[in-house]
């Protein structure tokens, strides 16, 4: 279902491009936004695994560093039928997780040292299984597209406010603001959509989704009382909004609610609502 929600998210941001585009430049002015915004993310694409870790302050470990944690990977791994991905650490209180790399052979984990206090073995399974299926789905493929196609609306927006046709000034305006709010709303919309997906294939992988509704309800609360300062353009990359404590909520949300992601866990393990 979220796979399917998805397509058609990615149909109607692509649909604003070309109406967009071809209202206020043509059809050759969708071309050239296009071309413009693909090369400004590819880069982020290609390299988006050295960013993210980078900027997360996380640091790659051996196997002799936590035994137990790559034993747990390894195995999660094999479930997903993905090879073993690099294993970073991030030295943060916030129980938090994240994957990241452009295809399963350039995976990257990354842990908090938060989430290895917190969480049983069984409820950490339950995240890397949703961590690995962000991978396995090449949901950083699908945030780059959505990612190219947004900026190239809001670089079509800039240019016809500045340099569209003067007797259209306030119909300009109103699209200038509106089409790149649209396209943000849209963007959102799927990286929730993924998010759902990466719960209930995870929760597949490890054969457990309470460990993972578990989890949640842990990380959710962690989230909201220790701060952990990521930049805003990778706190969708974690498993709960890093920024809880001060992040939107609604159609501008990176993530789905936490009582909604649970609830389809809990559903999944046959025993929601009870």
């Amino acid at each position: 279902m979220q796979n399917f929600k998805t397509v058609v998210l990615l149909a109607a941001i692509s649909g604003l491009l070309i109406a967009i585009g071809g209202a206020m430049g043509g059809y050759a002015g969708v071309a050239i936004a296009f071309v413009i915004a693909l090369g400004l993310n590819v880069g982020s694409y290609w390299f988006s695994a050295d960013i993210v870790l980078r900027t997360s302050h996380a640091h790659e470990i051996e196997h002799g560093d936590d035994p137990d944690l790559f034993r747990m990977i390894e195995t999660v791994a094999n479930a997903a039928n993905m090879p073993m991905p690099r294993v970073y650490i991030i030295d943060s209180p916030q129980p938090n997780a994240f994957a990241t790399g452009r295809s399963p052979k350039h995976a990257a984990v990354a842990v908090t040292t938060g989430i290895r206090r917190i969480l049983t073995d069984r409820e950490l399974r339950g995240v890397l299984g949703h961590e690995m299926a962000h991978v396995a789905n090449r949901d950083i493929l699908t945030s780059s597209v959505v990612a190219t196609i947004a900026s190239a609306i809001s670089m079509i927006s800039f240019f016809a406010l500045w340099f569209g046709d003067r007797r259209n000034g306030l119909v300009l305006l109103v699209v200038a603001i509106v089409a790149p709010i649209a396209a943000s709303v849209i963007q959102l919309a799927i990286s929730r959509a993924r998010e759902y997906q990466a719960d209930t294939d995870g929760a597949n992988y490890v054969s457990d989704p309470e460990a993972l509704a578990s989890a949640l309800s842990k990380l959710e609360r962690g989230a909201q009382v220790i701060p952990m300062e990521v930049p805003d353009a990778t706190a969708h990359l974690f498993i709960v909004n890093p920024l809880a404590g001060h992040s939107f909520s609604g159609m501008f949300a990176t993530h789905p609610p936490i009582e909604q992601r649970i609830e389809r866990l809990r559903r999944m393990s046959g025993y929601g609502g009870q």
